[in-house]
């Protein structure tokens, strides 16, 4: 084979050579794509309610692990619903935190800030406002009773019924006022007053099992605290008959008291209050406007 000869073979494996290097680079990626990325958006809380002070808000939410609320994980019933309770002076901001499969997702609302009365009630027995220290053991065992009945933490779902009012009548006090008895400054009140003659029957707003029946504590005179599950509670307070037992369970528009003049009052008035864990929150948040004229 001559010299050209040899040449041109050489230069026809040379040129295939460079022709599959060419093309076998030309099928090599020089740029790897990043993997898709999926969005994890969790469930956002559907609320029922206003964010404002004092305010009961009941909330459902599509399935998922967790939901916490001031370092509280709530109580989820079946189909997704829960409640949560802003104390009086609740801060600007709140927050619900939710968690589904490994992933959290911080929901933030903004909390409306409440103007409170400033309420000055005369006449209250002199005791009841500075109690002798002989009362000071009764009156925190009461306390302590009072708030054991208050932690109740079931599933109970009464909390989701239409609340009503459990007493109608002028309302005399409201929920948060700066209250001065006989002009000296006390903490707030933390109910709603209704005023009607001793006697006058109390009703339950909603249904719920009794957790404490007690004839005169040293302030609230006869006390009823009623659970209507996932840490709300109602406190009916004053009262002078107490028409069911410990442990009952009641049912919305029951006959449960009757209303009294007992403990730190100076007339007869249903005080009405509710307490979700150790929030007080506002009765009136959950109730339409009194019918009566």
């Amino acid at each position: 084979m001559s010299m050209i000869q040899r040449f041109g073979v050489l230069g026809g494996i040379l040129s295939l050579a460079w022709m599959f290097s060419v093309s076998a680079l030309a099928a090599t990626p020089t740029d790897v794509a990043p993997p898709t990325m999926v969005e994890h958006t969790l469930p956002k809380p559907i609320i029922r309610g206003e964010w404002v002070q004092g305010a009961v808000l009941i909330g459902q939410i599509a399935p998922v692990d967790s939901i916490e609320f001031m370092g509280r994980e709530l109580s989820i019933d079946p189909d997704g619903y829960f409640v949560i309770g802003l104390g009086r002076d609740y801060p600007t901001k709140a927050r619900l935190k939710v968690s589904l499969n490994g992933e959290s997702e911080a929901f933030d609302y903004t909390v409306k800030q409440r103007s409170y009365e400033i309420q000055r009630i005369e006449g209250v027995p002199k005791q009841t406002v500075n109690p002798d220290p002989e009362h000071l053991s009764r009156i925190r065992a009461e306390a302590a009773a009072a708030r054991r009945a208050r932690k109740a933490d079931t599933k109970h779902q009464y909390y989701r019924q239409p609340f009503q009012w459990p007493l109608e009548g002028p309302i005399t006090g409201v929920y948060g006022s700066q209250r001065y008895y006989n002009g000296e400054p006390r903490r707030p009140h933390f109910g709603v007053d209704v005023a009607a003659p001793t006697g006058t029957v109390v009703v339950a707003p909603v249904d719920g099992v009794v957790t404490l029946a007690h004839d005169n504590m040293f302030f609230s005179g006869g006390t009823l605290i009623v659970d209507h599950g996932h840490g709300l509670s109602s406190s009916f307070i004053h009262l002078s008959k107490i028409l069911v037992a410990e442990g009952a369970i009641v049912k919305q528009g029951q006959p449960i008291a009757e209303v009294g003049a007992t403990g730190r009052v100076t007339g007869p008035h249903l005080d009405w209050r509710m307490n979700w864990y150790d929030q007080r929150v506002d009765p009136q948040t959950l109730v339409p406007e009194m019918s009566r004229p």
